[in-house]
């Protein structure tokens, strides 16, 4: 897949694509459905596939205050958009000066002067444009006009489990089941396990005292899960693969060792080696407990020698249940 920063000058052979558009925040099933249905129409048409989002997301520019909230930021969702089968990815800078662009100018200028669209797919609820006036009925009027087509994908939504209720799929439902620390029922959304990457950092090294190292990451853009302890599966990224382990991780401030800054701390199982500056992806499967203050040092290794165990014991479970559980 080859990433654009801009959207033009381009290639000839980036133009004339299919192209989805939208945040596409957590690439979850419902944007899966988007971008199969755009990779449909292009291979009918024998044009590109593509991917057309706004970077930073545009969320943070109109809310610069709010609390982080990213489920995938560019990098992540590179990688996912990638597997899904798109060609090209369009990732715009979005900033106050772009979000004054009429949606009229984003069609005219983008859509068709620089990109030179084929068909363009959406979800039902899509938006853009200054004032975000934009609307699906909008961009339908647009393509007749220009010569372009516009296919709306419906809500999707999941049929849950035995004791939840059929839910619409969307980023904000995805948000809310992590930070109710319900990452098996943010997976079942997605599709996959909900990951947090990043490169490790030096931490305080208390675990290796206690017989815990600890890979450290900071949250950075990241939206914030229920803090607390988790089964996690950790992945080492190299160059051209990922060596995936068990493991353990705390997401918090530490309180029994008088910590303030939130982290991600990270014991991979059955591994010995040196992490700093790694790029490491952990991957939520399930929650094991809130964080807590301990009274003593020996009575938080008693506690992590449990959760160590119970996290072993539904890693094994998950990853034998999982089996669509992508390993790229």
């Amino acid at each position: 897949m080859r990433l654009f920063r801009h959207y033009a000058p381009l290639p000839a052979d980036a133009t004339g694509a299919v192209l989805a558009l939208g945040n596409f925040d957590g690439v979850h099933r419902g944007h899966g459905t988007v971008i199969a249905a755009a990779g449909a129409i292009a291979r009918e048409l024998g044009a590109p596939h593509g991917v057309l989002s706004f970077e930073p997301h545009p969320r943070q520019v109109f809310r610069p205050d709010d609390p982080p909230f990213r489920l995938t930021p560019l990098r992540v969702k590179a990688r996912e958009l990638e597997a899904l089968g798109a060609d090209l990815l369009f990732s715009l800078h979005f900033d106050m000066e772009f979000a004054q662009r009429s949606a009229e100018n984003f069609v005219t200028e983008i859509l068709v002067g620089a990109l030179r669209v084929r068909h363009v797919v959406v979800g039902y609820d899509f938006v853009f444009g200054r004032g975000r006036a934009g609307t699906v009925a909008f961009l339908q009027e647009m393509g007749a006009r220009h010569g372009f087509g516009v296919k709306v994908i419906e809500p999707v939504a999941d049929a849950g489990t035995a004791d939840a209720e059929t839910e619409v799929i969307s980023s904000t439902r995805v948000r809310e089941h992590l930070m109710a620390g319900r990452p098996a029922d943010a997976a079942r959304l997605l599709g996959r396990f909900w990951e947090i990457d990043g490169r490790v950092e030096h931490g305080d090294q208390r675990g290796r005292t206690i017989g815990f190292p600890t890979a450290n990451l900071m949250l950075g853009e990241y939206l914030r899960p229920a803090a607390g302890v988790y089964a996690v599966r950790a992945g080492i990224e190299h160059e051209h693969q990922t060596d995936w382990y068990g493991a353990v991780a705390n997401i918090g401030t530490r309180p029994t060792v008088g910590g303030t800054d939130l982290r991600l701390e990270v014991h991979l199982f059955d591994f010995s080696g040196d992490l700093y500056g790694a790029h490491l992806r952990v991957a939520l499967i399930d929650y094991l407990r809130p964080e807590r203050k301990f009274a003593s040092f020996d009575e938080l290794k008693q506690q992590i020698t449990a959760d160590a165990a119970q996290a072993r014991t539904i890693y094994a479970r998950f990853i034998h249940a999982h089996q669509w559980m992508p390993d790229r």
